[in-house]
Formats: C-alpha cells, structure tokens, sequence
C-alpha cells in the first residue's frame, strides 16, 4: 500500500518541506510540501531528485575494519578501544571527532556530549566551520548571541533585497524564487546583487556590483558614511538601542575616503556604488542576505559586522521585512550551532568563557570529566593530526579530504593517523577509504530525527524506509561507542525522542530567559508528539510556545548593555595577492545542480546533464592573453598542488579572476579538488578558511588526443592523464586527455572475445569503436583532436540491451540515435529541457518571455533555477533579431 510521508530535504539550508510516496520500503516519488512554511510546496531540481539518489549499489552496508567486513559488537569494540588506548597513552586531546551539517540534531547532541562531557576534550568541529563560522561570530559580536533576527517572511515584505556574496538562485533556488515572486508584486521592490562573477543570480538583479573580490567591508564601510552624512541614519534607534557607532563611523570614515575613491577601490563605477547607497537609505524595509562570499575569508566577521553596522544604525534589525540575515549552506548548520558541534562552542548557546556555563552543563550531563576549554578548529585540528598530536580521528558524515583546503595535507595527515574512523553511508569516499574502520551510517529517507533551517525553524526528517544492510543511525553508533567506553548511563538512549527531550531539557536548564535558544515546551516531549511535530521556529517555550518569527523587534539584544553593537571594522584584502607567476585570483562555489563533494547528487544522471565537468570560467581577454580557446585544456599550479581542467570563456568573470567548481573529487576526476589548490589562511576571530580566494598559476595544456570511453560500469583507477567521470542510466562516462593510443587494441585487452564495429578516420586522427560480446554491448570509445557535443545518455542506456541491431552500431559511433532529435545542452533538469528545444520554441513558436516558454516545455516552472538560463537565450535572441 502506497502511503505519504512528510520529512525534510537533506541538502541547503532552505530547509524545505518534502512529501514522500512510499511503497514496499521504496521511495517512489518526492514532491514538496505545501504546509511547510520554508518551501510552500516547492522543490529545487536536486530534491525533486532524492528519490533517484537512493539505490544501494553504492552503500555502505556493514561494517568494515582493515579492510575486512565485521559484526557491529566487533567494530563497536575496535572504536571504543582504540580511543580509550589513545587517551590512556596521550591523553583525552590526542582524539577527535570531525562531525557534519548533515547530521540530525540528535546525533550531533551525542557527539558533542561524548567528546566534550566524558572524553573531557573541546576538540570536536564540523564541517559548519567551512561555510558558516564567520556568520556565527558576527551575529554574537553585534548581538551577544547567535541568534539570527529574521525570518523567510520577510522576503514578502521587504522593498529591497541586497545578497552579498551569495549566488541563491543556485545554491539556495526555492529561496530565490520566493524573492522573485515577491519582487513581481510591488513596483518598486528592487535587487542589488553585490558578487565578483555575473551569476544567475546577479542576473536577475536589478543592479549588479561586481565589487573587486576582498572590497566588501569597504563598500559596507561606504555606506555607513554615506548614510551618516545624508541623514540616513536613524539617530533615535542608535541612541536608544545601540552602541559604537562613534567608533565605527570613524573607522569607516579613515578607511572609505570619497566615494570616488572607494569606487575606484572596489573596480566599481561611481555612479553604480551612489544608486546602491540612495537605495538603501530611502529603503526601511531592506533585507541583506549574505552566504559563502562573505563568510568564506580572513575577514569574514568583519565583512559581517560592516553589514549588520548598516542595519544597526539604521534601526533595521528585526523588523517585518528588515534584517541582516545569514544563509547557511548545509540542512542542519543551525543545529549543530545548537548543540555545540563547533569546537569553540560550550552546549546549548553556552560558552566557554563562562565559568558558570561549564558547571551547568557538567553539572546537567553528571559529567566528572567536563572539558574545560575549547579545542581544535576544523584547519587547526588536521594539521595536529598530521603533527601527531592527535591520534585518533572520527570522522562521521563529511569528506575532509575534498572540502578543506590544502586538501591534500589532510590526506596525508589521515594516512599518517594511527586511527581513522569514518562513519558515512557511502562505501567509498575520498575520506572513506583511508578510514581503518568503516561504519555504515543511514542516509536521507533512512535517518529519524530534527534539523533546523537558516531561519531557525526545526523541523522533522523521518525514517522513510529501512535502513539498507546494516546501517545504523549515527547516534546510536556515538551511543553505543561511549557504552563501551564505560560511559553506560549517560548513553543509553533508546530512540531519538530521548535525545530531542535531553537537548531541549539543557536548553531549558537553569536559562531564565538569559538564552535566546528555549525549547522548554518540548522538555517532556512524547513519542508521539515527536513523531507528529510541526516546524516551528525557536524558542519554544512558555512565553512563545508556538515559536517566534523575528528577534529583537524591542531594541532589546543579549550585550551586556542590552545594546547592540556597531563594531569597527578595518578592511583587509585578501592574503593572497597574484604576482608574476601566480597571475589569477582563484573562487571556488557550487554549480546549480550538485551538493557538496557529489556522494548523493553524482548517483542521479540527470543532475549531471546541466554542467557534466568541472571547467574553469575564465574572461575572454584572459583567455586571449593566454592563447586559449573555449573548451581548451589547462594546468593549474597553487599551494604545492595541480589539476587539469577544462576552460569556459565567459564574460561574467571579472578580468584578472577565474573560477572552478568545488564538487569534483578523486571519485569523479583526476586532477579537479578545487579546494587542494586553496592554501590554509583563515579568519583569526572565527577559524574560518579562506575558500573563496587564493591566486593560481596557469598555463595551457595540450594532450595528444582526447575523447570519450563509454563503459557499463565504472574503471578501477583509468589509465588516462586526465579524466572525469558521470554515472549514467545503464553505466558510466568518461570523459578523458591524454597520450594517443589504438582503441581498438585497448578494448581487445579488456575482452578479447569482442566483435567490433569502428570508423577512422587518418586524416583527422579520430577513431571510434564500440564493443560487443555475443551481440550485447560491452565498451563504447572515442579519441581524436577534439571533444564534440554529444548527447551521452543515449550511449549509455544501449549497455543494457540483450542485442544491438546493424542501424544501432552505426548511430553508436556517430553519439545519438537517427531517431532521436538532438535537444542540445541541458537547461531544465527538471523536464530535462535542452537549449535547441528552447530556441526552437522561440524562433518557430513565438515564445518571448519566460511565461511562454513554460506554457509550451514547462521549462522554469517546477524550481525555477533555469529561468535564468531561460532570460539569457531570450535575451540573445532580441538581440540578434535586433
């Protein structure tokens, strides 16, 4: 019987509401939730996809140790015991644990307790470090606490939207859509974009600064003067509710100068930079939404409080359609925060400067060995790990050694650890497979238990199906880890709802109203009730037990003072600076759409069709400069490290800067970890590293031949100088450069039974040959001077065909099938919607607006991330009519 499940998406932190059709423990379909106010039904392309991501060929299904599969008594007692040996011999900050935003808040409260309660060590962070830390810090500087004021409601109230360093339209679409919408209902709702790159989301925008990469604090620090010498300024607010501002001002006053001159500073016109600052002035109800941009620098708490300064001094905190508001990149970032899964972080929005705190959560946990300081962060605890300092390592739910910089200084630190434990789903990740235990946690559809979204707003992920093998949740693995450690009262929990009840019992604990963060309502919470819960957005407590929408509406903030605080800010530039060598200012980012390092979004074919390879946007004079043509080939030179990449000229990067994708890992490419080329420089308040800036060295790259290799299932280590792989319906492409060999001869090696059907041709130098064994086919590959387009998908799908008839063969070497039409490359991954159908919508059928095009392909009108796409080919069409 087919039943509908509500649970919540897995991937940013929008936090959208999902429904899920069930059958025979299988997710046949997902569809957003209506009733949930995050997403009001809608999907982005990659949730729409959960469902395609869930098979379990590539799971983890039961634990391993050396190599060799074990029961879980046996891998439970290899974890517990190899960490009590290494604290006996080093003691308790020679272990860590290195945990996730994709875990639950259960299972992040149980690590976080072990580690910092019972081992007696801070030295537990996440991955949260990498995109959000900066954002945590600047809200408690200002603030006096995380709290983020805002809600998702104010997008459909605010007249002025400005996203810094944000490109939402991929990377948060359900979001952006909503903000599209809003803007389509007042005449004057306007937004600024302010990012380097010409993204999607600049695109839309009503005014694009593409500010020179490091300026933001100084365009902050511009208007904040701006604002205080053309009465912008809310005297009355700042008076009553804040403090600083004296300061403030004259920092930003010495380092902003005239507006011509930080125009000039920021590669900004003048003129651009006064529309921005009027703007914002004469705008009361302006939300500033901020990301990775902003956060992922040396300075990126300054970066934040320069923008929480504007608000602050124009009383535009907190209000319905006004607030500075940080959007984190990961489901459950926020709940980490929560429970303190950031090292530098105590438990339940208490810290370790506060001697009283660590009593009250020692004294809460029963915790004899209660760590008394915090430990190492994200950069700082993998370089112990390669000094030796630390020992032994846990690593649940992330990919380490794709994601931080200098990545391949963290796989050396692994592969130098005396003991790695990974707990993941999938059986083989870059970090997986330096793990000397292996256990098999569940994934999405499987896990039970809470998240919370970017505007605090807890909501329910529930168990959808069984786990697959031997799966377990991650608290209880961390449980049942501490039993064995002889920690057996203060773990023994038997469901998620005991964990959920504890976590809301310490934020109630001794609080008083002194923390923001109260779910004193749901401290005797049942079964039941857990299992039914609603999303709301904390607190929850008696004075608000059905949640609050926005913070700080009274003036009144969690400072000593009880004011908020305007901090000044001196701008830095980035640490890295190109020279003669290194001549690039090298960005980093998410593509529209992937997640993260590709362990769930690379399994769906279709999520790889819109951008198939990790190709390095780069400004066509750069490109001149360096005698390179679209789609050439390139090598890439920075922190001791290499990759080899394809380029895409584009005159949406600033000259002087290119930009690669994060996604790509050794899994999936030779040579394309975006994140090894990023030397370790971080911010010295927050520890965050600096992601989104490092300066390259490049030169071309000419490989003899390259082309295509069509197999029914992926290689053990291929054999060519570069390469990148995409997983398709009935088996896997790769796309690859290198030395020039026979192809024939390669595939005669692999099966030597093989017929062949083949096309050369000598004057090019192109070959192609396509496999079969008794009439099945078994390889297609293709080699010559260049890659054409091809539509792969339809290669693919003939693996699993029993017999290839003779028109067949002949449309496998010529990449589609004669009666197929080419639709061209992706642009709705949703309807899967390529370019040609589209121009031949508005050529031959006279679509010209966005609206029209949906009507005819329904393109743009599921998660709206391609009406982008869809704006720029209408665009280019007027303009070549014209």
């Amino acid at each position: 019987m087919k039943r509908v499940c509500e649970t919540t998406c897995p991937y940013c932190g929008v936090g959208c509401g999902v429904q899920a059709t069930v059958q025979d423990d299988r997710v046949l379909a997902v569809s957003g939730d209506e009733r949930h106010p995050a997403n009001r039904g809608r999907l982005c392309v990659k949730g729409s996809a959960l469902h395609e991501t869930l098979s379990h060929e590539a799971r983890l299904l039961h634990p391993e140790i050396q190599g060799q599969r074990a029961d879980w008594d046996a891998a439970i007692a290899a974890v517990a015991e190899g960490l009590k040996e290494t604290i006996r011999l080093y003691g308790p900050d020679s272990v860590a644990f290195y945990v996730s935003g994709q875990l639950l808040t259960e299972d992040y409260y149980v690590a976080n307790k072990l580690m910092k309660g019972f081992i007696g060590s801070g030295n537990i962070d996440t991955n949260s470090r990498l995109c959000m830390s900066s954002a945590v810090a600047g809200y408690k500087r200002a603030f006096g606490s995380d709290t983020v004021p805002g809600s998702y409601e104010d997008i459909d109230s605010a007249d002025l939207m400005v996203l810094i360093g944000s490109n939402a339209a991929w990377t948060h679409p359900v979001l952006f859509q909503r903000m599209q919408a809003a803007r389509q209902k007042g005449e004057n709702r306007r937004m600024v974009v302010i990012d380097p790159r010409r993204t999607a989301t600049a695109g839309s925008a009503d005014l694009h600064l593409p500010l020179r990469p490091g300026t933001d604090a100084l365009l902050f620090n511009g208007l904040l003067v701006w604002l205080a010498d053309h009465g912008g300024l809310d005297t009355g607010y700042v008076e009553a509710h804040t403090e600083g501002l004296g300061a403030a001002l004259a920092t930003a006053r010495r380092a902003a100068g005239s507006l011509e001159e930080l125009a000039d500073e920021c590669g900004l016109a003048v003129s651009d930079v006064h529309t921005f600052y009027q703007w914002f002035a004469r705008t009361p109800r302006t939300v500033s939404f901020y990301s990775m941009g902003i956060n992922q620098s040396t300075s990126g708490v300054d970066k934040s409080n320069a923008i929480i300064n504007v608000h602050l001094a124009t009383g535009r905190v907190g209000q319905p359609g006004a607030s500075p508001f940080s959007i984190t990149g990961q489901p459950n970032a926020m709940g980490g925060r929560e429970v303190g899964g950031l090292s530098n972080q105590l438990a339940a929005h208490m810290d370790w400067d506060d001697p009283e705190a660590i009593d009250r959560v020692a004294r809460f946990w029963n915790a004899a060995n209660m760590a008394q300081e915090p430990g190492a962060m994200a950069t700082e605890l993998f370089e112990r790990v390669h000094s030796g300092a630390i020992r032994a390592v846990w690593i649940m739910a992330t990919n380490p050694v794709v994601s931080m910089p200098e990545a391949a200084r963290v796989r050396e630190a692994l592969a130098q650890c005396d003991l790695v434990v990974v707990s993941d789903c999938m059986a083989h990740t870059d970090t997986m497979d330096l793990a000397h235990i292996r256990l098999p946690a569940t994934g999405w559809s499987e896990k039970d238990g809470t998240v919370t979204n970017s505007e605090r707003r807890i909501s329910r992920q529930r168990a959808l199906v069984k786990p697959a093998g031997e799966a377990r949740h991650d608290w209880w693995i961390i449980s049942r880890v501490a039993q064995a450690m002889g920690f057996d009262e203060a773990f023994g929990y038997q469901a998620p709802v005991d964990i959920f009840r504890e976590h809301a019992q310490l934020t109630a604990y001794e609080n008083n109203g002194t923390r923001d963060l109260d779910l004193a309502v749901w401290a005797d919470i049942t079964a039941a009730e857990y299992q039914a819960l609603t999303p709301l957005q904390w607190p929850v407590n008696d004075q608000w037990p059905m949640g609050r929408t926005r913070w700080f509406q009274d003036g009144r903030f969690n400072t000593p003072s009880r004011r908020g605080r305007l901090f000044p800010v001196q701008p830095r530039p980035p640490q890295s600076a190109p020279d003669s060598v290194q001549r690039y200012r090298f960005n980093t980012g998410r593509l529209r759409d992937q997640w993260h390092t590709m362990t769930r979004t690379g399994l769906a074919a279709r999520l790889t069709s819109h951008v198939s390879e990790p190709r390095l946007a780069m400004h066509p004079e750069d490109a001149g400069r360096e005698g390179l043509q679209d789609r050439d080939w390139v090598c890439l030179r920075s922190a001791g490290q290499a990759a080899r990449v394809r380029i895409e000229i584009t005159k949406d990067q600033r000259r002087g800067d290119v930009f690669l994708p994060i996604h790509w890992t050794r899994q999936y490419a030779s040579q394309a970890v975006a994140s090894s080329l990023v030397p370790t420089r971080i911010d010295p308040i927050s520890g965050q590293p600096e992601l989104k800036h490092a300066v390259i060295q490049l030169e071309p790259w000419q490989p003899e031949v390259q082309g295509y290799c069509w197999l029914p299932e992926p290689l053990q280590g291929p054999p060519w100088a570069a390469w990148f792989r995409r997983d398709l319906e009935g088996g896997t492409l790769y796309q690859w450069a290198g030395n020039r060999f026979s192809a024939r001869q390669w595939l005669e090696a692999r099966s030597p039974e093989a017929d062949f059907q083949i096309y050369s041709d000598a004057g090019s130098g192109a070959e192609r040959v396509a496999a079969f064994v008794q009439g099945q086919l078994k390889a297609v590959i293709w080699l010559g001077q260049a890659l054409p387009d091809i539509a792969p998908e339809w290669i693919a799908e003939q693996f699993s065909s029993e017999t290839i008839d003779a028109a067949t063969r002949r449309d496998l070497l010529a990449g589609r099938s004669s009666g197929v039409p080419d639709v061209g490359p992706m642009i709705c991954s949703c309807h899967q919607i390529g370019r040609f159908q589209i121009e031949h919508a508005i050529l031959a059928e006279g679509c010209c607006s966005v609206e029209a095009l949906g009507r005819e392909l329904r393109c743009g009108t599921q998660c709206g991330s391609c009406i982008p796409d869809l704006r720029d080919l209408l665009q280019a069409n007027a303009e070549g009519e014209a």
